[in-house]
């Protein structure tokens, strides 16, 4: 007797509720009939095919034997099909064959989603979790961040099933789209989730020129990452404006904008602000020697020099 491998591929087979598989085997139709070909389930028949066909009756309309090559097709599939099957050959002349497979069927998978606990979440403050489910027969779970797969660190853990990923506590690079696919041979579902972390501002900063000639018009920009957008305030030389915007400009520079621009962003949900400052000085050419000199007489005064 010869066992499997040159009798049937290699498994398992895969199939998925209510669908067809079908057991091919290694052989070509021999020039004289098999005398028999039976398979069975799990030890019990489902078809034993002499000069006759001797049918388990749960078996009947669902299944067809190619008798030439011995191969099967099983349909309208139950999770319950799922086991081993073994194929029993006898040629005109020859040794009795016989071969086993294994058939896992899987339902399909649906209605995947993700939830997570409600609340405002503040990064370095918060802790939430997000739990993936879905309907079917499910083989894997994987989580991903804007695409890219979650990994367990020091802030981020997992369930034993990945059912749930836990984030204690909520960081600023934990903004964004959260996607769960879950998986089996047959389906796969990938659904996406966007969790929102208030943070900042960080990095706050002056984009502009640090030195301008005189009547030029000078542009600052002040920048910050913060969810929600920051909100700006400027100050020139340690003392309010009235700018409350994101830019402060310079119509005409005098000597009197010269100095020290602060921009102070806030976030009113972390109740967090950050500030920077740029100085702001006059570049000459040699026709504005004048301004240079009406400048240190100005600072003069002040006190400055």
């Amino acid at each position: 007797m010869c066992a499997g491998e040159d009798i049937l591929p290699p498994g398992p087979l895969s199939g998925a509720a209510a669908g067809t598989v079908t057991f091919s085997t290694t052989l070509t139709a021999p020039e004289s009939p098999f005398l028999s070909v039976s398979w069975s389930f799990k030890g019990v028949n489902i078809i034993t095919s002499t000069s006759t066909n001797i049918t388990e009756p749960g078996y009947s309309s669902r299944i067809t034997l190619d008798r030439a090559t011995g191969a099967l097709e099983l349909r309208g599939l139950l999770l319950e099909d799922s086991g081993e099957y073994t194929v029993t050959i006898i040629p005109d002349a020859g040794l009795q064959r016989q071969g086993k497979t294994t058939l896992n069927v899987y339902a399909l998978i649906t209605g995947a989603s993700i939830s997570s606990p409600p609340g405002v979440l503040i990064e370095d403050r918060s802790f939430t979790n997000l739990s993936c489910e879905a309907s079917g027969s499910i083989s894997s779970r994987e989580w991903l961040k804007d695409g890219q797969m979650l990994q367990p660190g020091d802030r981020v853990s997992f369930s034993n099933s990945k059912r749930t990923v836990f984030i204690h506590p909520v960081h600023s690079s934990h903004h964004g789209s959260f996607q769960c696919r879950v998986s089996n041979p047959i389906s796969s579902m990938t659904v996406e989730h966007r969790l929102t972390v208030n943070y900042g501002p960080h990095n706050v900063s002056i984009t502009g020129p640090s030195a301008a000639a005189p009547g030029q018009r000078v542009t600052l920009q002040c920048e910050a990452d913060s969810v929600p957008p920051a909100t700006f305030s400027w100050m020139f030389n340690g003392n309010e404006t009235q700018v409350n915007t994101s830019t402060f400009t310079i119509e005409k520079l005098q000597v009197e904008s010269l100095g020290n621009y602060s921009c102070t962003a806030s976030n009113m949900v972390t109740m967090l602000r950050n500030s920077t400052v740029l100085h702001l000085r006059a570049s000459c050419t040699a026709p504005c020697w004048s301004f240079v000199l009406l400048l240190i007489s100005a600072l003069s005064l002040r006190g400055l020099l």
